[in-house]
C-alpha cells in the first residue's frame, strides 16, 4: 500500500507531461517533431505537421487551420521535395547552425538557409500561422528579430498579415504559386506577384505568359480591381519605397477566417471565407472577374468594355490595324491612330481625356511623384515619343505625381475604380467618358438620320434582290453537290490521297479508331512523325457529303484550347477525308462508362473536364466569330488529349447562326437521343439552349458515371435524369455520385454541379441558363436557384404497339421521348 501513492503521481504526472506535449508550438535543438506529431499554435489556430494530400502516396510538412474540419494547408515546407517512403521515420530537426531541416532516412530534404547565428535558436508556430526561427532569450516576439520566418517563402495562400511583393534591400521576392492540383502541393503555372520599378502593380502569369494585371496603384487602390476597395472584411495597404514594394491586408474581424489562394485548377485568385455554419469554404472575390481582365485583350490601343457589343473598342481617335481580323473579333493586333500629331504644333498636337479606365501597362512609363498634373502635361509635350499621362493619385487631384507613357497603351480596360488617362492627339484637348465612349457614336448618328434612313431603304432593296440570288444559287449548289470535283475555297490546307494512304498504311483494320454515321476514323503518322486521326467518309452514308462539308467550313473558322483542332482536307474523286490532331486518349465515353477505365477518373479531373467543355461551349455560343449551335454534344463527341484535356469534337450537324440569331428550326432530326433537348426532338426548334440541355446530360453522366439512356435499378427512375431528380427532390442527390468518387470528391461541390446540371434540363428553354452564366456558376460560389422539374425522360416502349406513322425515322435507338407536365 505504501507504494500506490508514488504510482498514482507517476500516473498523474505522465498524462499532465502528455498533455503538455501534445500542443507544444515549438522545436529545440533537443526535441525534433517526428511523422506522427504537430506543432499547434498557442491560440490553436493553427498546427504543423506531416500530411499526405489527397490521393498521393507522399509525404509533406505543412502548415493547416487546426480549428476548420476540412484540412485546408496553406504553406508547404518541402512542396517540391516530397518524402517518398512513407515509413513514419521523417522528422523536422533544428540543427546546431540554427536551421531547420526535414530528414528522411538521414538525408536532407528540406532546409531553411538562415546564416544568423543565436544562441538558444528555436522553432515556433505563431498564432498568425508563421513559422518562424527565432533566438529564445529574445522576448520581443516581431518579424525584425526573426532569423527566418515562413512568411517569406508563401506557397499558394496569402494570410493576414503577410506580405506578397518585394524586400528590395536583399532582393526578397515573394510570389504566390498554386498547386499543381489538389494531390500535388508542387509548384503549379500559375503565379501572382508585383513587378517592381517605376510604377509596380500586381501581375498574374500563365507559365511564362502575361495573365492578368491589375493596373497601378494609384493612392489607395488598384486602377483595375474592381473588389479592391472599402469594405466590411478587410482593411488592406500597398507599401512601394526605396526598402519595399508589398501588398498586405488584415481583417476587421479577428473571430473571421478568410484567405487568399491561388486555385490552379480554375486559374482564379480566389479570396476565401469559412462559413462555421455550413461548414463550407465560399468565395468572396475572384481574380480575374471577367472576360476584359484577360491581359491585353484587346491588343494595343483597344479599350475593353465589359458591356460593350463588342466587347473590345478602339479609344477615339484610333481605328484597327486589320479591320478584316477585327470585324472577326480577333482583337489582338490592337488599334493604331486615324490621324498622327505633329508634335510641338498648334491645333496638331494635343490631348484627349478618358475617365474611369484601368491605366496602361507601366512597363514603357515614366513617374515623378512631386509634380503636378499640369507639369505632368508640359513633360509629357516636350518628349515627341509620349503617347500619354496621367496623375499618380486620385483623380482631380491637383499635385499627385505625374507617369507618363511611351509607346503604345497596353491592356486597357473600363474599370469602376479606374482614373482619368490624357492620351495624346493631333486634335485640341477632348473629354472622353470611358464608360459612355459609345455616347459619342449616337450624336454622330443623329446628325446623319436622314442619310442613313435612306441609305437603309436601298440596302432593303438590294438584299431582297441578293437573297433571292443567294436562294438560287444555294438551289444549284444542292443539285450539282455530287458532281462537284470539291476543290473550292474551303479554308483549310490540302492534303493529297497518296499522303494518307502512306500515314493510314492503306486503311489498315489495325489503324482504324472507330467508326460512325459517317464512316470510320484512322489513326496514321504523317513522313514528319506527327501523329493525326483521319476522319474518312464512306461512300454508303446518304447524309455525309452535306455534314463534311459543313464541317470543314466551321473547323477552319474555329480555334479554342477545347475544341480538337483539323489539320486540313482530302477531297480526291470519291474520298472525302478530314484530319484532326490525333487524341491519344481517344472519347471520354470510353472512360467514363467503363467500370475498369472510370476509376482513373477521380472528382478533381472530372471537374476539371466539365469546366473546360463548358468554356468550349462558351466560345461556340459567344465568343467564336460564328454563333454556333453543336446540336450533337455527347460523351463519345469530347475527346482527351494525353493530358486527359478534353475537346469538343464532330460538328458535322452544327448549325451557324447570325450574329444575333440564337435559334431555328429544322424538319430533319439529327442527332443522339437521350442528349436532344424535348423542344428539338419533338418539334425541330434547335438554339444555344438546347446545347446547354445536352451540357447538363453529359454533366450528370460525369458525375454518376452512367448512360443516359440505360435504365437505373429503381422502376420509376426512366433514365438518370429521373433519377437525378427523384434524388434531389428527397434531398439526398448525393447518392447519384459515382461511387469510385467517395475518396476524391468535395460532397458540397458535387451537389451544387448536380444543382447545375438540372438547372440546365429544365423544360422550357427560357429557364435554363446560358453557357456564360453556367461558367460563372462552375467557377464561384454564388447562390444558385431552384432548378424547376425537368421536362424530358425517356421511356422503354414497344416496338410492335407503335404506329409506324409515329415513328422517329431519325432515332437509332429503342426509345420514344415523351414529355412530362409539370404539376
Amino acid at each position: 500500500m505504501a507504494i500506490l501513492p508514488p504510482m498514482l503521481l507517476i500516473s498523474e504526472l505522465l498524462f499532465f507531461f502528455s498533455q503538455i506535449s501534445s500542443a507544444i508550438d515549438t522545436i529545440t535543438q533537443f526535441q525534433p517533431l517526428h511523422d506522427g506529431s504537430t506543432l499547434v499554435s498557442k491560440d490553436k489556430t493553427f498546427e504543423l505537421g506531416f500530411f499526405t494530400p489527397g490521393s498521393s502516396k507522399n509525404r509533406y510538412v505543412g502548415i493547416w487551420y487546426k480549428n476548420v474540419p476540412i484540412k485546408t494547408v496553406v504553406w508547404v515546407a518541402n512542396r517540391d521535395n516530397p518524402v517518398t517512403n512513407n515509413n513514419n521515420s521523417s522528422m523536422l530537426i533544428l540543427s546546431k547552425e540554427g536551421n531547420l531541416r526535414l530528414l528522411s532516412k538521414n538525408q536532407s530534404l528540406w532546409s531553411t538557409n538562415t546564416t544568423t547565428k543565436a544562441s538558444t535558436p528555436i522553432v515556433q508556430l505563431l498564432n498568425n500561422g508563421n513559422l518562424v526561427i527565432r533566438d529564445e532569450k529574445d522576448n520581443n516576439i516581431n518579424e525584425d528579430s526573426f532569423l527566418w520566418q515562413s512568411f517569406d517563402h508563401p506557397c499558394d495562400t496569402l494570410l493576414p498579415g503577410m506580405k506578397m511583393g518585394w524586400d528590395l534591400k536583399i532582393g526578397l521576392n515573394r510570389r504566390l504559386v498554386a498547386w499543381k492540383n489538389w494531390d500535388d502541393p508542387s509548384s503549379g503555372d500559375f503565379i501572382q506577384g508585383i513587378v517592381p520599378g517605376t510604377n509596380p502593380e500586381m501581375v498574374m502569369w500563365k507559365g511564362s505568359a502575361e495573365y492578368y494585371r491589375s493596373g497601378p496603384w494609384t493612392g489607395f487602390r488598384s486602377s483595375g480591381i474592381f473588389g479592391l476597395r472599402t469594405n466590411p472584411l478587410y482593411d488592406y495597404k500597398f507599401v512601394n519605397n526605396e526598402n519595399e514594394v508589398y501588398y498586405t491586408y488584415t481583417l476587421k474581424n479577428s473571430s473571421l477566417i478568410s484567405m487568399i489562394v491561388m486555385n490552379q485548377s480554375l486559374y482564379l485568385r480566389q479570396r476565401l471565407i469559412w462559413i462555421p455554419q455550413t461548414k463550407t469554404w465560399s468565395v468572396y472575390q475572384s481574380l480575374p472577374q471577367d472576360n476584359c481582365d484577360s491581359y491585353n485583350v484587346c491588343g494595343p490601343n483597344g479599350n475593353c468594355i465589359i458591356d460593350g457589343s463588342p466587347m473590345c473598342q478602339c479609344l477615339e481617335g484610333f481605328e484597327p490595324k486589320s479591320p478584316q481580323h477585327w470585324n472577326s473579333m480577333d482583337w489582338t493586333q490592337g488599334c493604331v491612330r486615324s490621324e498622327l500629331w505633329s508634335c510641338k504644333v498648334k491645333n496638331r498636337d494635343g490631348f484627349r481625356r478618358f475617365v474611369g479606365v484601368k491605366l496602361p501597362n507601366t512597363t514603357h512609363s515614366w513617374v515623378n511623384r512631386s509634380m503636378t498634373l499640369e507639369d505632368c502635361k508640359a513633360k509629357c509635350l516636350e518628349n515627341c515619343s509620349c503617347t500619354a499621362y496621367s496623375s499618380l493619385g486620385t483623380s482631380g487631384a491637383s499635385s499627385n505625381g505625374c507617369s507618363i507613357w511611351f509607346h503604345d497603351l497596353i491592356d486597357l480596360r473600363v474599370s469602376q475604380s479606374g482614373q482619368e488617362l490624357y492620351v495624346r492627339m493631333a486634335t485640341p484637348d477632348t473629354v472622353m467618358n470611358a464608360y459612355t465612349n459609345h455616347g459619342h457614336r449616337k450624336k454622330v448618328a443623329l446628325v446623319v438620320t436622314v442619310t442613313v434612313s435612306l441609305v437603309i431603304m436601298m440596302l432593303l432593296a438590294f438584299s431582297c434582290v441578293y437573297m433571292t440570288k443567294i436562294k438560287n444559287k444555294e438551289k444549284t449548289m444542292t443539285t450539282n453537290e455530287e458532281d462537284e470535283d470539291g476543290q473550292e475555297d474551303l479554308e483549310l490546307p490540302f492534303f493529297d490521297l497518296s499522303t494518307i494512304v502512306n500515314a493510314t498504311n492503306n486503311f489498315s483494320i489495325d489503324k482504324k479508331l472507330g467508326e460512325g454515321g459517317f464512316g470510320s476514323v484512322y489513326k496514321g503518322t504523317l513522313l514528319d512523325g506527327q501523329e493525326i486521326a483521319v476522319k474518312r467518309l464512306s461512300s454508303s452514308s446518304g447524309q455525309g457529303l452535306k455534314e463534311f462539308k459543313n464541317e470543314v467550313i466551321l473547323c477552319a473558322k474555329l480555334q479554342h484550347r477545347n475544341l480538337v483542332k483539323v489539320l486540313g482536307c482530302c477531297i480526291e474523286g470519291e474520298e472525302r477525308m478530314l484530319l484532326y490532331e490525333y487524341m491519344p486518349n481517344k472519347s471520354l465515353d470510353l472512360f467514363l462508362f467503363d467500370s475498369v477505365q472510370r476509376k482513373l477518373l477521380n472528382w478533381h479531373m472530372r471537374f476539371e473536364i466539365v469546366y473546360a467543355i463548358a468554356r468550349g461551349l462558351l466560345y461556340l455560343h459567344q465568343d467564336s466569330r460564328l454563333r454556333i449551335i453543336h446540336r450533337d454534344l455527347k460523351a463519345s463527341n469530347v475527346l482527351l488529349d494525353k493530358d486527359m484535356n478534353p475537346k469538343i469534337s464532330d460538328f458535322g450537324l452544327a448549325r451557324m447562326c447570325g450574329g444575333d440569331q440564337l435559334e431555328g428550326n429544322t424538319r430533319r432530326i439529327v442527332g443522339t437521343y437521350g442528349y436532344m433537348a424535348p423542344e428539338y426532338a419533338i418539334d425541330g426548334l434547335f438554339s444555344i439552349k438546347s446545347d446547354v440541355f445536352s451540357f447538363g446530360v453529359l454533366l450528370l453522366e460525369i458525375i454518376s458515371g452512367r448512360k443516359n439512356r440505360a435504365l437505373t435499378d429503381q422502376e420509376h427512375d426512366h433514365n438518370l435524369i429521373g433519377q437525378a431528380w427523384r434524388l434531389w427532390k428527397e434531398g439526398i442527390p448525393e447518392e447519384l455520385v459515382d461511387a469510385y468518387l467517395a475518396d476524391s470528391c468535395n460532397i458540397p461541390e458535387v451537389v451544387r454541379c448536380i444543382q447545375i446540371g438540372l438547372l440546365c434540363l429544365q423544360c422550357h428553354p427560357e429557364d435554363r441558363p446560358n453557357m456564360s452564366s453556367v461558367v460563372v456558376m462552375l467557377s464561384s460560389e454564388i447562390t444558385l436557384p431552384q432548378p424547376k422539374e425537368p421536362g424530358f425522360f425517356i421511356k422503354k416502349a414497344s416496338v410492335e404497339k407503335e404506329p409506324s406513322s409515329k415513328k422517329q425515322t431519325s432515332s437509332i435507338n429503342d426509345v420514344t421521348i415523351s414529355l412530362l407536365n409539370a404539376r
